[in-house]
C-alpha cells in the first residue's frame, strides 16, 4: 500500500475522476476526506470507499467558501492528525464562443476552478508545513495548454492552475510541499456519458490509442504523485491524454 498512514484530502470527490481518486487513495492504504457542493452526493463514494475497510470522511463544500474549507481542514487535522495530499480537482465548464459568453459565466467558472483551487491550497499548506511537508496535486486539462473552441474561460483557469502549481513548487518545496499539475485528456466522465455518440466517437479518433480515458486512469497517476515514489518530483505538468495532442 503505497499511501499507508497518510491523509488525504479530495474535492469535487462525488462523481468521476474526483470518486475514482478518492477509491484509489483508500485502495492504497490512505485516510481520505472527500469533498463535494452537496453532502448527500458523497453518500456513493463514501459506501465504495467502507466497502474496501476505507476510512473516510465526509464533508459538504464549496470551495468558493474560505469558511467551509477551513471548517473542514480544521476537523480533519482535529480527527486525523494532518494532511499528507490535497487533490484539487473540483471544477465546472460553462461553454460559449469567446462573443456569446456571458460574464457571469466566466466569472463563476474562474471562481470555482481558479480561486477554488487557490482557497485550497492556501489553507491546507500551513497544516502541511506544521507537518513537515506533503503533496498538492491540481488538476488542470490539454485545453489549459493548448485552448479549445468555446471554451475561453475554463481554458484561462486550467492554464492559471499551471501558473500556480509552478510557484507553489518553488515557494514551498524547501518546505516539503511538491506542487504538481495533472492535464487529462478525453475522459469517459458521467458529463461526457451523456453527450451524443457522434461526439465521443469523435473524441477517441483523436487519440492514437484509439479510446477515451477512464476516470481510473487518472486515479491511477493521482496516486503515484501522492506516494513517496514520486519523493523528486515537483513543478511538473503530467499530460494524461492517451496521445490527442500529438
Amino acid at each position: 500500500m503505497r499511501l499507508k498512514d497518510k491523509v488525504a484530502v479530495v474535492t469535487g470527490a462525488a462523481q468521476g475522476i474526483g470518486q475514482a481518486t478518492a477509491i484509489k487513495f483508500a485502495q492504497e492504504g490512505a485516510k481520505v476526506a472527500v469533498v463535494d457542493i452537496k453532502l448527500e452526493a458523497l453518500d456513493e463514494v463514501v459506501e465504495k470507499i467502507k466497502a474496501i475497510g476505507g476510512e473516510v470522511l465526509p464533508y459538504e463544500v464549496n470551495v468558493v467558501n474560505r469558511d467551509q474549507i477551513q471548517v473542514m481542514v480544521d476537523d480533519v487535522v482535529s480527527k486525523w492528525g494532518k494532511i499528507d495530499t490535497l487533490v484539487n480537482n473540483a471544477g465546472i465548464t460553462a461553454d460559449n464562443q469567446l462573443v456569446k459568453m456571458p460574464e457571469e459565466d466566466f466569472d463563476k467558472v474562474i471562481a470555482v476552478n481558479l480561486k477554488g483551487v487557490y482557497n485550497c491550497t492556501q489553507l491546507v499548506v500551513p497544516v502541511m508545513v506544521a507537518n513537515g511537508g506533503g503533496s498538492i496535486l491540481s488538476a488542470s486539462s490539454v485545453v489549459g495548454v493548448y485552448g479549445n473552441f468555446g471554451q475561453t474561460n475554463y481554458a484561462a483557469t486550467k492554464w492559471g492552475v499551471i501558473g500556480m502549481t509552478k510557484t507553489w513548487a518553488k515557494e514551498l518545496g524547501k518546505k516539503g510541499i511538491r506542487a504538481v499539475a495533472v492535464a487529462p485528456g478525453f475522459i469517459m466522465t458521467p458529463m461526457v456519458a451523456k453527450m451524443p455518440e457522434k461526439v465521443i466517437d469523435m473524441m477517441k479518433g483523436k487519440s492514437p490509442l484509439g479510446r477515451l480515458g477512464t476516470p481510473e486512469d487518472i486515479a491511477n497517476l493521482y496516486a503515484f504523485l501522492a506516494s513517496d515514489d514520486a519523493s523528486f518530483i515537483t513543478g511538473a505538468v503530467y499530460s494524461i491524454d492517451g496521445g490527442v495532442v500529438l
